[in-house]
């Protein structure tokens, strides 16, 4: 079985992810589900011989060492994929993603436009969030080329890997991946700031030490983009704080107050005409109040609440908002819908006209 085909068909059925394994057939995941390939399945030696090709000789190396090894490839008249290799039950598996070769802009991914002011800040923090697979990277990339299209500015990109590949426009922009143009994430932040960026991308903030980096060039002027695996706006701010000890929380508050921007955390829904899935999105701006509310761990509790009222006067949302808009304008099924959203009751009340007891934020919105 050759991999090329495989890939072909992956794109052609708009597959977003392929897994292969030892005694299986190949397995897509198409529109969140995964479904497998007819045929025989695959043997182990199939398997480490298709890993093996698409690995360079240190990647190898690094493999047999490590027993994983993460990395991207492109593959001429396909497409270009992001590729995990690891072992399991004692043989090799692989799981590869398809990353689209041209950046969608915002409109086209059916994200809030707030974000083509988020992506023009002159400086501050801005954190994607949500499950993996939820879009963090599609989104920060088009927030990437929002900003190459409408400033001259000189991006520097930290990934592992390189996902997608951005030319030049008004901006000036390096990618550099771990391994391939740098030894680890924090060598490359160390000396980032002697690099003369504007922009910085940081695939994913992983631990104490990249978020130390991402709030110091936050706060000497720069403007930082970056990912984490949470589930909602709060929740973000929560696990920022949890990277430090309890005596400096009270001091990371302060710096986040003063350098976060914004939090745009993701979920992917079926579209209710079963053709993919869109984003339901919750949207943090740093407001004065949500400031204030950072800044105090009782008050922080508040801020859910905060970005409800903001709908109209700031663009802030929460999951329920969004989902609620999604599902008036038809573009998710009522199922989907109560699956997704944090409160069900209140959810189901408001659907018959029923006031529920956060009722700001919710009147502008009601209206749209």
């Amino acid at each position: 079985m050759e991999l090329k085909t495989l890939l072909e068909k992956m794109i052609k059925v708009n597959a977003s992810d392929l897994h292969l394994k030892a005694n299986s057939t190949p397995v897509f995941r198409i529109d969140g589900k995964l479904v497998s390939e007819k045929g025989e399945s695959l043997t182990p030696e199939i398997i480490k011989t298709i890993a093996y090709q698409i690995m360079t000789n240190p990647q190898q190396e690094t493999f047999e060492r490590m027993k994983e090894m993460d990395f991207a490839i492109g593959v001429r008249g396909v497409g270009r994929f992001r590729v995990n290799v690891f072992k399991q039950r004692g043989s090799i598996a692989v799981a590869m993603r398809a990353i689209p070769i041209s950046v969608k802009r915002i409109e086209e991914l059916n994200l809030p436009l707030v974000l083509k002011d988020l992506a023009l800040k002159p400086r501050g923090l801005i954190l994607c969030t949500g499950t993996t697979g939820s879009g963090k990277s599609t989104t920060l990339a088009a927030m990437v080329e929002h900003i190459n299209e409408n400033t001259s500015r000189h991006i520097i990109t930290i990934e592992d890997p390189i996902e997608y590949l951005f030319r030049d426009n008004l901006s000036n922009i390096c990618q550099r991946e771990v391994l391939m143009d740098t030894i680890s994430f924090s060598i490359a932040l160390k000396h980032i700031l002697r690099q003369d960026p504007d922009v910085i991308l940081i695939g994913e903030i992983r631990d104490r030490e990249t978020m130390d980096t991402a709030l110091k060039a936050a706060d000497t002027g720069h403007l930082v983009l970056s990912t984490l695996h949470t589930l909602n706006a709060t929740e973000t701010i929560n696990r920022i704080i949890s990277f430090y000890p309890p005596h400096q929380h009270q001091h990371i508050r302060v710096l986040l107050a003063t350098t976060l921007v914004g939090v745009c955390s993701l979920r992917l829904l079926p579209r209710a005409d079963g053709k993919g899935r869109i984003p339901a999105v919750e949207i943090l701006l740093t407001t004065p109040t949500i400031k204030d509310y950072l800044m105090d761990p009782v008050k922080t509790l508040l801020i859910q609440s905060a970005i409800e009222e903001g709908y109209g006067q700031y663009g802030m949302q929460t999951f329920d908002q969004s989902i609620f808009k999604l599902y008036k304008n038809g573009m998710i099924a009522y199922d989907d819908a109560i699956q997704a959203v944090t409160n069900p009751d209140e959810f189901k009340l408001r659907l018959v006209g029923i006031e529920a007891t956060a009722e700001r934020g919710w009147g502008s919105f009601d209206k749209k």
